[in-house]
């Protein structure tokens, strides 16, 4: 196996800057430093993650806890896209990543105890029940933590704007003349009491009053129980000229059930979805949507939690709201054409 001393006594330098070289240091020269790299590619060196992890006290993985209701994983574009960019700016820095689960094999842990186990310098938190007493016992710990979309207390959070988006989506479908708006929401969490609120509060400054029966819950990512919901709404005698739905993939149910009741979209009832994922682009009208910045959400949500392990006695936790926008497809009927679009 090829160490340090092999690549020094080759590149005729000292083994401490062979080191400062493989590891970015700025204090050599970037000619020597690009040199010594070269070499020590062409002699087949591999850093000593043990070896590093002694010196360092760290181990330079970092976990990512990342549980889906629906059980679609890593096909769950919205945050299969979140994770892929925190991947992304994690190896960047130079570290990997693990994913955290309550079994190993037939062993049962807590997410703490897998953390532990698995050595992880820190993790991030994304799509769980944030009320799950093994989430709070680790969130609670000294291992690092950045949560997705969620704020605990004393910890840093990398947050959608949700409250924003969803009052730029009002705001657009009142300038378009709709003023009978429905609304199928996600599950009780968090991310939902922000858009509700936000969807009622902005309603009440525009002069609108949705009836209770205007909003409906569902669960995020199933097009199934959006399905239903539209169902209901499809059936009220006074039917809403639009409706929102909680996620881009949850309006395939609603968009089925609105097809079997012989209706188009947009020319006899309005749709918006939530995300801007990919699906929401192809679909025939285009689906008009909000847009959610997965790579700034994934690449802050890294930075942070790096930040947090290599400089522990500095960081400051702290909440970042990732701002959106809309995606004007086709999918909203202009109810009067006098009025004109809001500026995007």
């Amino acid at each position: 196996m090829v160490t340090i001393k092999d690549v020094s006594k080759k590149c005729g330098v000292s083994a401490a800057t062979v080191s400062k070289a493989l590891n970015g240091y700025s204090d050599i020269g970037e000619e020597t430093a690009e040199y010594v790299r070269s070499v020590a590619k062409e002699m087949g060196y591999l850093p000593n993650a043990t070896a590093r992890a002694l010196k360092t006290n760290r181990s330079n993985n970092l976990g990512v806890l990342f549980i889906d209701k629906t059980q679609s994983g890593l096909t769950h574009e919205y945050f299969s896209s979140v994770l892929n960019s925190f991947k992304v700016e994690a190896e960047r820095h130079g570290f990997d990543i693990t994913f955290i689960s309550k079994n190993i094999g037939q062993f049962r842990m807590s997410y703490y105890e897998h953390c532990k186990y698995r050595n992880c310098d820190g993790v991030v938190v994304a799509s769980v029940n944030f009320k799950d007493p093994d989430v709070i016992e680790l969130v609670n710990s000294e291992i690092p933590t950045v949560t997705i979309d969620h704020v605990f207390d004393n910890r840093t959070a990398i947050l959608s704007d949700n409250v924003e988006c969803v009052c730029q989506m009002v705001r657009y479908l009142y300038d378009c003349g709709h003023r009978h708006i429905a609304y199928i929401h996600g599950e009780d969490t968090s991310v939902t009491q922000k858009r509700l609120a936000s969807f009622h509060k902005t309603c009440k400054e525009l002069g609108i009053d949705p009836p209770d029966e205007y909003v409906k819950q569902a669960i995020y990512h199933d097009p199934k129980v959006s399905g239903l919901a539209t169902r209901e709404l499809l059936a009220l005698p006074v039917r809403p000229t639009c409706i929102m739905y909680p996620d881009d993939f949850s309006f395939i149910g609603g968009m089925n059930e609105i097809e079997r009741h012989g209706l188009e979209i947009p020319k006899d009832i309005s749709v918006v979805g939530h995300d801007g994922i990919y699906l929401s682009q192809v679909l025939r009208p285009r689906l008009t949507t909000i847009k959610q910045d997965t790579q700034a959400l994934g690449r802050e949500a890294a930075a942070k939690l790096i930040e947090a392990v290599v400089s522990p006695k500095t960081f400051i936790p702290q909440q970042i709201i990732v701002p959106g926008h809309i995606i004007e497809g086709k999918s909203v009927q202009k109810l009067n054409s006098t009025i004109s679009i809001v500026d995007l």
